[in-house]
This record gives structure tokens, sequence and C-alpha cells, in this order.
């Protein structure tokens, strides 16, 4: 069977044009006369991955010129962690900076020798993910402080690399059953005037024909719904997305057997539908219009569609903010969000592992007990289903990993 582990694509672009052999003019074009020093790894992108899988866990950082130095260039690095903030201003992204204590610098004093156009190495190293929150994604921006021993530039765009902690976690999610198809109704509602809804799948049942509901998320009374659908008019595993603002259907076709992020957003005037952080298509909505999201449908539920419409999947990470999300934040929120980030207003994990009471990570008080949920016997006939909550089926296995 495929496992897939979804790798976080890094987010923005240098603010410096591209350091190969060369050095940046004022206009932002290439001057081949001139030298100056950059950290190494940021003329692609100043934002690297650093996989920590067990602590302590060290990343070498060092310093290049775009050409030989004639005498040694003496640099003093800094782990900067207000760098962080600048950097999710500048990018609309939601990195945090690593808890102090969690990391250290070595060698922070290196040194270009004459002859050379590359420094010693400075080390950093994570003691310790103790401290880290799970669904943050945290960073640690290393930058040039000070030189001495040359009148050398440093370009700025390239004074600070950016290491993005990835870890690799391991997390439960819900093996849908039929039989736990039901509604769970709660006694209060979020108005979204502007939402982003996401949720994350891994289809294992995808058939090719015929439709495959697996979720409906709306109103107490079923009205202004997104519902969604794969195989509706024999579409190729492509996906329905209905909502009150238009209807769309994906470009992408989906496969068995790796795991997706789903993430539709409403920005008041467009519906964008984004498949693991990338956009996959889009619409100009209908009139805008509140929605009181109150009710949350696993599966199809009404009479026998609940097997006939079985869509078989794994299924966590259901989240409802009350605005539009960008893309960068998207991406961003591939693995898991931090519980208290703005707008989220609510957050089911899906990955208690045993039992059947699903709980909001936001802490608003949206919790789901899978034993006081109803369905729909006949049109606009709903009854209770207290029997729905035997069938809820936990996996946890080498299938369930993210890197953050």
């Amino acid at each position: 069977m495929k496992t897939t582990i979804f790798s976080k694509t890094t987010i923005g672009a240098l603010a410096a044009c591209s350091l190969l052999l060369s050095a940046c003019r004022g206009d932002g074009g290439f001057d081949y006369d001139h030298s100056a020093l950059y950290v190494s790894g940021t003329d692609e992108n100043p934002v690297v991955k650093f996989v920590v899988e067990d602590t302590p866990a060290s990343y070498a950082v060092t310093v290049q010129s775009t050409e030989k130095v004639a005498s040694d260039v003496k640099l003093l690095m800094a782990i900067d962690r207000s760098k962080v903030a600048e950097y999710n201003e500048a990018n609309k992204t939601n990195y945090f900076a690593i808890p102090e204590g969690a990391v250290e610098l070595e060698n922070p004093e290196v040194v270009i020798s004459e002859g050379n156009a590359i420094s010693s190495a400075a080390t950093v190293r994570v003691l310790s993910t103790e401290q880290f929150e799970e669904g943050c994604t945290y960073m640690v921006p290393v930058t040039i402080k000070g030189i001495s021993g040359s009148m050398m530039n440093i370009i700025e765009g390239s004074r600070t690399i950016f290491l993005r902690i990835s870890r690799v976690l391991n997390f439960a999610a819900v093996n849908a059953d039929y039989n736990a198809s039901s509604n769970f109704i709660f006694e209060n509602a979020i108005p979204l005037t502007t939402f982003t809804y996401e949720m994350k799948i891994y289809p294992t049942g995808l058939v090719n024909s015929g439709p495959q509901r697996f979720c409906a998320l709306e109103q107490a009374d079923e009205s202004k719904a997104l519902l969604l659908r794969f195989n509706e008019a024999n579409t190729a595993n492509k996906l329905q997305v209905m909502t009150p603002y238009g209807t769309l259907m994906s470009n992408t076709e989906f496969a068995n057997n790796q795991w997706y992020l789903l993430s539709i957003v409403w920005d008041g005037t467009n519906l964008l539908f984004y498949v693991n952080g990338v956009l996959d298509n889009s619409l100009a909505g209908k009139d805008p219009d509140v929605i009181n999201f109150q009710r949350f449908e696993m599966g199809m539920s009404w009479g026998g569609y609940n097997s006939r419409q079985f869509f078989g999947h794994r299924f966590c990470e259901f989240r409802v903010w009350d605005r539009a999300l960008s893309a960068s934040e998207i991406l961003g929120g591939l693995c898991g969000v931090a519980a208290n980030s703005n707008g989220l207003q609510a957050y089911w994990k899906f990955n208690e592992g045993t039992g059947h009471v699903f709980h909001d990570a936001t802490g608003h008080g949206f919790d789901m007990d899978w034993k006081q949920t109803s369905r729909a016997i006949y049109e606009g006939d709903m009854l209770p289903t207290p029997d729905a909550y035997k069938s809820i089926k936990w996996v946890k296995d080498d299938i369930n990993k993210c890197a953050q």
C-alpha cells in the first residue's frame, strides 16, 4: 500500500535577486564587477527545511562570497527570533519562533579564509521539541550580525536563513463506516459571512462510478450546506463541491491511498478550492449571505443511501474558519494548525484514537458526542441514532504520517 507523507512546501521568495556567482545592483539586476556576501542556501529561497526526527539535531550554516576573498573575512552569526514576525508580516504566513532554550548556536564566529569563497560553519542544534505545541510550525532565523576584516557588502535579502523545523508526525484518524453515518447538531451556531472549511482525507474506496458522498457542513435545518461528493454524473473520481455561493467540480482526479488536504474558501466574492494547498478551481459566487453553521454530517446518512453512496476513506483535521485563508496560510496547515489561530472557530482533529467524543481543540465548545446524533430514515424525518457511535473505527499506522 502506498504511503504518502505531506511535505510542507516552503513559502515566499527572495527579496533579493539570484546570487549565482553574482551580486545585486541597486536596480535589482546583476553586477558581476562587485562582490558581496550571503548566507549559503538563500540564493533560491530564504526558507530551508530542517528535518528533526530525534534530538539533538544539527544543521550547519555557512556564509558565501560571490567571489574568492583577498583576505580573511570574519563574521558573527546569531539566532534572531524577532525575524520570524518580520517574515510572517511580509509573506502572510504563520510560523512560530522556536521556544527559548530549545535551540543553541555553536561556533557563531565564522571565517572565510583568504582565497576561499565559503566560510567555516556555525552549527544550529535543536536540543528538544518538548516545548513544541501541536499544529505549530517553528522557524530558526540565523542571521549575519557583524563583519570584520572586509568592506564587502551583505546582500540584505540573503542576510538571514530561516530554518523551518520539519517533524514527522504520526497521528490517529477515523476510518469511515457507513453504519456510523449520522448528523450532529450543535446547541449554538457559528455565523459566517466569509469562511474557510478544511479537512484531510485518505481515499480507499473510490470506484469511479456513482455518487460517493462523505461530508456536509450546514445550518441546523440542512440548508446552506457545504456538500462534498465524488463521481457525481460519472466524473472520473473528481470532487463536486456544492456551496450556497455556487458549485464547482475539481480539476484533480483523486486517487486511492494518499492523503489530501481539502480547503474550500469563500472570500465574499469568489469561491476557491485548494488541494494540498494548491488552487485547483474557482468561480465567482452569488450575492453573499450569512451562513449559520450548526450541523455536521458524517458520510451520507439519509435512508439507505448511507450504504449505497458510501465512500471508503480515512479522515481527520476538520476546521471551520470565519475568514478566507490565503494560499500561504493553507500551505502552512498541511499537517495541522495552532488551536488559537486567528479566525479558527471550530477544530476537530479526530485524533483521539479511542471513544466516540470528538473534541473541539479551540475550546469554543463544539465537541461532538456521537451518541447524540440523528439520521433521516425518511425525508424530513430525523430519528436518533444512539448506536452509530459503536461503528466509529480508529486507525493509527505508518500511513498516518505527515512531515510538518
